[in-house]
């Protein structure tokens, strides 16, 4: 049967149903007592229609449905994938997914623009969120907490978009990541020393590089006994501990009132005696109060930030230090950002998928108006193999980092010869 036939067979069915149910009766139901009650339905309304459908085409029919009601229709077999890290939408009819760091096209059944507005209004809504032609963009997430965006007319031109960026079920352990040659032992080992230290560490990095899954997994060595508040624009953050308060930004209502963004959290955040502060990715002015905080007390805090380069991202915080302030001196603010960070760590997504830290810069102060970094460990590339695998070597700067000291001050051992071996990884 082809896809037409199908799809009119189905749209049939399904209204059939809408027709035969009570929704709000089935939404007191449980969960699988209710999809149950649909599936024995779907099989009634097929039996008695004398619908022309063989076994596979009548068990797709029903798994479809059972979607549609219960899920996000379309999008539930490729949530169901957890290899695939992306799902991008570009309009009801042209669909890709990143699978294993490689993009495709993928065949997804919308029947056209109001059925995927309806899926993006099932995703926004359940956390109360809009989307609409006064509000035609919207951050959200998904119950396992990927990260999702949405557009619709006037901004998109050819139809509502959608773009989901995954994360696996449970988050990638530190294991995991010297598995798939992220990093090395022993810059890990650097890095497991630093957080617990209270060194305040940037992760730095393109898109789909990582950011999120590498601080998830450095969250995992500060002490237990800490007091950590996570702010996000859309909480995706998994961390492990249980003293954990973690703040959302919310959207402006209707009447475009009641917003509260990014800076606002921060700022409340210091008043509710936080030892660490995690925020999600600084975008805008919050820079500043997060400064603030590092350098105010709350030492060993993280966050991300979209940049190419350690330098860049450097660039980039005293750009958004000044959105929130114009009376300071460009000197104070770079004087702000040496003292408020330890380490920059950059991560990068490889031609072939992988991703990789290819470099750990520590920031050891200002010489005149300049801010001074030093290299503690880089990844130099060696090559391509025959199955288009990038080689390289992760190696360390052979420097001693200022911040050992500090580190020994709190009784962490730090051994000479973590900054001396080199490792290599394909």
């Amino acid at each position: 049967m082809d896809n037409s036939n199908f799809l009119e067979i189905k749209q049939s069915v399904h209204r059939q149903l809408l027709a035969k149910i009570d929704l709000e009766k089935l939404g007191r139901s449980e969960g699988e007592s209710a999809r149950q009650a649909v599936d024995d339905l779907i099989n009634n309304i097929v039996t008695q229609d004398k619908i022309p459908i063989n076994a596979s085409e009548r068990q797709e029919l029903r798994n479809e449905l059972l979607d549609e009601i219960f899920g996000l229709g379309p999008l539930e077999p490729l949530l169901r994938d957890d290899a695939i890290s992306d799902i991008l939408v570009n309009r009801f009819d042209r669909a890709y997914i990143e699978k294993r760091g490689v993009l495709s096209k993928v065949d997804l059944r919308f029947r056209d623009d109001k059925h995927l507005l309806q899926i993006i209004n099932r995703i926004v809504s359940r956390v109360g969120r809009r989307i609409d032609e006064m509000s035609p963009m919207v951050d959200a997430r998904l119950s396992d907490g990927s990260r999702v965006n949405a557009t619709v007319p006037p901004l998109s031109l050819d139809g509502p978009t959608l773009s989901i960026r995954r994360f696996g079920r449970a988050p990638v352990s530190a294991d995991e990541m010297l598995e798939m040659g992220t990093l090395s032992p022993e810059m890990l080992e650097m890095l497991k020393a630093a957080a617990q230290a209270r060194i305040s560490i940037l992760i730095s990095g393109g898109t789909g590089s990582g950011k999120t899954t590498f601080l998830n997994m450095l969250s995992t060595y500060i002490p237990d006994n800490e007091r950590i508040i996570t702010i996000e624009d859309a909480a995706e953050l998994q961390i492990q501990q249980e003293n954990v308060i973690r703040l959302e930004t919310r959207p402006a209502n209707i009447e475009g009132k009641g917003a509260l963004r990014q800076r606002q959290l921060v700022i409340n955040s210091l008043r509710m005696r936080p030892d660490r502060i995690i925020v999600g990715e600084v975008r805008g002015d919050e820079a500043f109060d997060m400064l603030q905080a590092m350098n105010t007390g709350h030492e060993g805090s993280m966050t991300t930030i979209h940049s190419n380069t350690p330098r860049d991202g450097l660039s980039r915080i005293e750009s958004m230090v000044a959105m929130a302030t114009i009376n300071l001196p460009e000197r104070a603010v770079r004087q702000q950002i040496a003292s408020a960070i330890g380490l920059v760590v950059q991560l990068s997504r490889l031609s072939d998928g992988s991703r990789r830290v290819t470099k750990i810069c520590e920031i050891t102060g200002m010489e005149q108006d300049l801010i001074t970094m030093q290299d503690v460990f880089t990844f130099e590339r060696k090559g391509v193999d025959e199955a288009g695998r990038i080689q390289g070597v992760f190696q360390p700067s052979r420097i001693r980092p200022k911040f050992v000291d500090q580190v020994r001050a709190n009784g962490i051992d730090m051994p000479r010869h973590l900054f001396e071996r080199a490792m290599k990884v394909a």
